[in-house]
């Protein structure tokens, strides 16, 4: 059965994730301007630039936490929820995030595509719900 706890840092694995991506997407414009003679130089050079770019490193480093309560969560959690759950809050949270930044929307089949992805997770969570219920009285009254 899903507790609060859980379900609370599934939400914050999403937040951390899905609020960060258009800050790195921001952070790293400029990028494409960092040009050297051969790949090697070029690789060097376009990994200084990310390095010593702010912009960059705090999303970066946040959407990094975001991966270790992840991974904590999944030693707690049922991956048929964590997984869905923390990838699909993710999209959501990015395209808010990214429409408060000024990013195009997506228009009706983007809120569609939320609706759609909220009713989703509604029902994963009712599930979870639903399956410790009956765990609880299957080991109260075998007989069930």
């Amino acid at each position: 059965m899903v507790t609060v706890v859980e379900l609370f840092s599934l939400l914050l694995v999403s937040v951390l994730w899905g609020c960060t991506n258009p800050f790195l997407k921001k952070g790293s414009e400029g990028i494409e301007k960092v040009t050297k003679a051969n790949r090697v130089s070029q690789l060097l050079a376009e990994i200084k630039f990310l390095l010593l770019n702010l912009k960059y490193q705090v999303p970066l480093l946040l959407n990094q936490s975001g991966s270790l309560v992840y991974y904590y969560t999944l030693s707690t959690t049922e991956l048929s929820l964590a997984v869905p759950v923390a990838n699909s809050l993710t999209f959501l949270f990015t395209l808010l995030t990214g429409k408060l930044l000024g990013e195009e929307f997506g228009g009706k089949q983007a809120v569609a595509g939320m609706f759609l992805t909220m009713a989703g997770i509604t029902l994963c969570i009712i599930s979870s719900l639903n399956d410790g219920d009956t765990q609880k009285r299957n080991t109260t009254h075998p007989e069930l």
